[in-house]
This record gives structure tokens, C-alpha cells and sequence, in this order.
């Protein structure tokens, strides 16, 4: 399952997070997986994309980092996974907007 990460940098502070990034590396549990990144334009939060089927490694990972950085984990699907999931389910609902329309 992919996740996306919401990391708040405290007070603000990008600089000691970039510092132990360089010393430690990311400091991953095995089985839990990056897989991209975004920084917003004022270096405040990073945005991460990262994979695993054992959501508790996400314990083992913020330990390391929880001095640093406060976390949000949030379970994402890409939108072609939730329109596939969606359309059935609305279609079941008799959702109007897939009745067939005769003209």
C-alpha cells in the first residue's frame, strides 16, 4: 500500500533534518520503501511518497526522526485506483449520473 507522508519540520527548521540525511542516510526499516519527494517553496514540509505492506515499520522510521520532524501518514491510492473503485460501487448505487440517457 503507498502512503504519503506529511513531514512538518519544527520550528521550521530544514537545515539539521538535511544534516542528519547526509550523515545517516534516510534511515528506513527494511520493507519500507521510498519512492518520491516534494519540499514546499519555503523548506518548511516535505511531501513523501513512500510504499510498505507493514504499516507499523512507519513506527520504526519516525523514531528516528521524531527530534526533527512531526509526521502525518496518510494512505493514498493513485485516481485511476479509486475511479475503478468508485465507478462500480456507484454504479450498484443507481447514481444518476451513470443512468444511460436516451435522446
Amino acid at each position: 500500500m503507498k502512503y504519503m507522508v506529511i513531514e512538518q519540520f519544527i520550528g521550521g527548521e530544514s537545515a539539521p533534518v538535511y544534516s542528519r540525511f547526509q550523515e545517516r542516510g534516510r534511515m528506513l526499516p527494511e520493507g519500507l520503501n521510498y519512492l518520491d519527494s516534494w519540499v514546499d517553496l519555503n523548506s518548511g514540509r516535505c511531501f513523501q511518497l513512500m510504499e510498505t505492506d507493514d504499516p507499523r515499520l512507519f513506527d520504526k522510521w519516525i523514531a528516528c526522526w521524531s527530534d526533527l520532524v512531526q509526521f502525518e501518514v496518510i494512505p493514498v491510492m493513485t485516481s485511476a485506483e479509486a475511479t475503478t473503485r468508485e465507478l462500480p460501487r456507484r454504479r450498484d448505487r443507481s447514481d444518476f449520473r451513470f443512468k444511460e440517457k436516451n435522446f
